[in-house]
């Protein structure tokens, strides 16, 4: 069942990150490609959770996550702050 759920997780960030960069595309908006950018990287850290807990149980990636994860956060972040201005 945890499969299916990370699996998920991992569909409904890359379905978030492509719509709202598409819509970037069309807008211009800064934050929308902040936040497409955001989640790109919730995508790949869901990708990297599925690696590490289903693929590769035996490696610790823990660390990557966490690191992929703070970095999505940050530039989001960073362009509330920068288009705040």
């Amino acid at each position: 069942m945890s499969s299916v759920i990370y699996g998920l997780c991992a569909a409904i960030a890359l379905l978030c990150a492509t719509l709202l960069l598409s819509a970037w595309r069309r807008q211009h908006h800064r934050l929308l490609l902040w936040s497409g950018l955001c989640f790109a990287g919730f995508t790949l850290n869901n990708t990297l959770l599925v690696l590490d807990k289903l693929v590769l149980p035996d490696m610790d990636l823990s660390l990557w996550r966490i690191g992929v994860a703070a970095a999505s956060v940050a530039i989001l972040l960073y362009g509330l702050v920068w288009d705040a201005q």
